[in-house]
């Protein structure tokens, strides 16, 4: 099962983010695809917003994971783009991030390629003439559920 959306602007990429944050406040493990300025962070943002979390959104770009503690469910936002083998990742006790309480989103998820588990969603970020196509295809039955709520919150 695929969704797809295009996208235009950043309020627009928030909103989606806020939409897609409906299906997932069950947790689980989404990737974030796309080449660098696709709006990967601006979409966690919206989602985090659309969870109910006021405060700021930053990129792990640096720090690699930001942890949100939100009222029922852990969010972490990981961004891997700097790490340079997934090994790394162990050290840092990746995998005690992924439980029935959290939500992970994944940006540069290849980078931690052996290390995380499958993903229960993949949202794919690409450039359009005026603005961002995405594409939603779940990989888990758990992908499957977050899906079948999103069908007939989105459309385009």
């Amino acid at each position: 099962m695929q969704i797809v959306k295009d996208i235009y602007g950043e309020a627009d990429m928030e909103s989606f983010g806020a939409t897609l944050s409906v299906a997932l406040r069950s947790g689980g493990v989404v990737y974030l695809e796309g080449d660098l300025g696709m709006g990967k962070t601006t979409l966690v943002r919206g989602m985090l917003r659309g969870m109910g979390h006021e405060g700021p959104v930053k990129s792990p770009t640096y720090t690699i994971v930001e942890p949100y503690e939100l009222a029922d469910l852990e969010v972490y936002h990981f961004d891997l783009y700097r790490v340079g083998d997934a090994e790394e990742l162990e050290f840092m006790g990746i995998r005690d991030y992924f439980t029935e309480q959290s939500l992970c989103l994944i940006e540069w998820a290849e980078m931690g390629r052996g290390i995380l588990p499958q993903a229960d969603l993949i949202v794919r970020l690409d450039l359009i003439r005026q603005g961002r196509h995405a594409v939603l295809e779940a990989t888990t039955d758990k992908g499957l559920i977050a899906m079948t709520k999103l069908r007939d919150l989105v459309v385009d």
